[in-house]
């Protein structure tokens, strides 16, 4: 949908914190809050994980989401202020995010398919360390990285397991994916690479008996996967929206200074 209601019916969805629980308390005080699914536009109150919950929770019901921060860091959340909802919700300024589609394969051919808009992660499930093989768009790119495993992160996602494992934060917008190494041994300088988000990205596991892996794509989690494919799915959008002075460029500028 366009984000056009010049009077949005506005839905409520909280973290189990409890300043998240305050602030719905605050809000329901305030505002005729309606049913998710009778609503324009859903107001999402905690940190960057509810917004995540809230996307695939509701992601059916193609609503935008308004997330405003009761949470820790909060990058994709806007400032929490009760008064002027209604209005700032309509002023708000929208950004499409699409997700990465992760079909990953078994050692007996079948496949699963999941959805991430943070990150699919093909991580380590035993003592070993991982060996995959790296490709993008057909091409190997790296023979063999020995380590704990891989990211590929979305713009939105950047600010979470990606930026805990180094890896750079993308602006939204930025049509780039983050690919990015988790404690690599060999080779261990490297420290990953940004691609285009129309890359198809192909992590294969070269010892799949002796070292499993185990893939995850933001809480879908599968297990003894010889190989994993990533690539963005355009054909499943959700819109999130900002206030017009809502600073998340000027953050991400500064957490890349950061000690």
């Amino acid at each position: 949908m366009s984000w056009v209601a010049s009077k949005p019916r506005i839905a409520c969805v909280a973290s189990s914190s409890a300043q998240a629980r305050a602030a719905k308390a605050e809000l329901v005080d305030r505002y005729d809050l309606v049913h998710p699914g009778d609503c324009d536009v859903i107001v999402a109150l905690g940190g960057d994980g509810l917004l995540l919950h809230t996307i695939h929770e509701h992601f059916q019901l193609d609503r935008p989401i308004f997330g405003m921060n009761r949470g820790t860091v909060g990058f994709l959340m806007n400032q929490y202020r009760p008064e002027g909802l209604v209005e700032r919700v309509a002023a708000a300024t929208p950004i499409v995010v699409h997700p990465l589609r992760m079909t990953a394969t078994y050692a007996d051919g079948s496949v699963s398919h999941a959805r991430a808009f943070n990150e699919v992660v093909v991580i380590r499930s035993s003592v070993h360390s991982a060996n995959i093989r790296l490709s993008i768009d057909g091409a190997e790119r790296m023979a063999k990285l020995v380590g704990d495993g891989l990211i590929v992160a979305t713009a939105a996602g950047s600010t979470a397991y990606n930026l805990s494992a180094h890896g750079p934060i993308i602006p939204l917008g930025s049509n780039l994916l983050a690919v990015t190494p988790v404690s690599p041994f060999r080779p261990r300088q490297w420290k990953g690479a940004l691609v285009p988000h129309t890359a198809e990205i192909v992590l294969e596991n070269l010892d799949a008996d002796k070292r499993p892996l185990a893939a995850t794509a933001d809480f879908h989690e599968l297990f003894n996967v010889v190989a994993v494919t990533v690539r963005e799915d355009t054909s499943a959008t959700v819109q999130l929206l900002f206030d017009a002075d809502h600073s998340l460029e000027e953050r991400i500028i500064a957490e890349q200074f950061l000690g």
